[in-house]
C-alpha cells in the first residue's frame, strides 16, 4: 500500500522533470502500467552507461524530493 502511495505522488509530481528524467524514473519505479527497470537494464535501452542512468536517476528523486518538501505544510515538517 506504502509502495502505491508513493507511485502516486511520483506520477503527480513527475511534471517537473524533464524528458530523459520522467523516462528514467518511470522505467525504475513501473510508473505508466510498465514493469519495473533495474538500471543496467535502462542503460541498455537508451544507449548509455548504468552510471549515467544512476546520475540521472538521483538528480531526478532530489527534484521530486524538494517538489514534496515545498508543498508540505511548514507545520507537517521536520
Amino acid at each position: 500500500m506504502q509502495l502505491k502511495i508513493e507511485k502516486t505522488q511520483i506520477y503527480n509530481h513527475i511534471h517537473i522533470l524533464d524528458e530523459r528524467e520522467q523516462e528514467v524514473i518511470r522505467w525504475r519505479f513501473g510508473l505508466m502500467n510498465e514493469d519495473e527497470k533495474t538500471q543496467r537494464e535502462i542503460a541498455k535501452e537508451l544507449g548509455i552507461s548504468r552510471s549515467y542512468v544512476s546520475r540521472i536517476e538521483k538528480r531526478a528523486l532530489i527534484k521530486l524530493f524538494h517538489e514534496f518538501y515545498r508543498n508540505v505544510p511548514k507545520k507537517d515538517r521536520i
